[in-house]
């Protein structure tokens, strides 16, 4: 089995394929100062929850948007899965061109995310990916990686409300009663709620100005379902895209 690892700068992204077919997943916070001992009770315990054991993984692919949190992941991976891990970066075989000022500017998670779009559904697609930021990743009809719009995320703009606005409480992100708020809760979910759908469909709306062209609109990531379905613009929701195109980058590479 193959162990997909996606490590974000909020949360890590774990997947199990039993060849093509995702069988397994879960999502936990990202801690940068996790030993790899740590990881390991972690990553045992989510195991047994479906009766899998180290041993039944022979194969790991690992994306990561958090550099200091790698060796701890290599260690983990080599010291108690017996395994050598693929780690998406330069010298590994993506077959995406990336047409980008600096291609080495663009993140693994966002070449991969943007394969899996590409092989699942074609192109030209664009994937609105809801993680710690809100990315817009275009791919083209010929599968070329031609760009990324970014913006802070859900989860931290509701943070910074919070933190910096002394009457306003953490709150739950659910889909309020209406869109006008009668108590202090529901007037800050349907801001920020119907505030982030209107934000897709007006980047979606220019990014298809400046395409000339109708591409297929994939959203992914854990808050994918919440905020798409209030889009006008998103025709699919994939949360788990970027496990699906660490599993074709490491068929893509395997033997090599």
């Amino acid at each position: 089995m193959l162990l997909a690892v996606d490590v974000g700068n909020t949360r890590i992204h774990w997947g199990v394929y039993n060849k093509d077919k995702l069988t397994y997943h879960w999502s936990t916070g990202t801690d940068r100062g996790a030993t790899e001992d740590e990881m390991s009770v972690l990553l045992r315990g989510l195991f047994r929850t479906q009766g899998l054991d180290f041993s039944d993984i022979t194969e790991v692919a690992i994306a990561s948007s958090v550099p200091p949190l790698m060796p701890t992941l290599e260690s983990l991976v080599n010291r108690y899965l017996g395994a050598r891990p693929l780690i998406v970066g330069p010298g590994v075989k993506m077959g995406m061109p990336i047409r980008y000022d600096n291609p080495k500017e663009v993140g693994a998670d966002r070449i991969v995310v943007a394969i899996a779009a590409f092989e699942k559904y074609g192109g030209p697609v664009v994937v609105v990916d809801f993680g710690t930021a809100l990315l817009f990743d275009v791919i083209s009809a010929k599968g070329e990686y031609l760009g990324v719009a970014g913006a802070p995320g859900v989860e931290i703009s509701t943070e910074a409300l919070f933190q910096r606005a002394a009457k306003l409480p953490r709150i739950e992100l659910t889909k309020p009663p209406s869109v006008l708020g009668t108590n202090t809760v529901h007037s800050m979910q349907s801001g920020i709620i119907y505030g982030f759908a209107g934000q897709v469909d007006e980047v979606v709306k220019r990014i298809k100005a400046d395409l000339g062209s109708e591409p297929r609109v994939v959203a992914t990531g854990d808050l994918a379902g919440l905020i798409a379905s209030e889009t006008r613009t998103v025709q699919a929701v994939d949360p788990w895209l970027t496990l699906e195109g660490l599993r074709i980058v490491y068929e893509r590479n395997r033997g090599g």
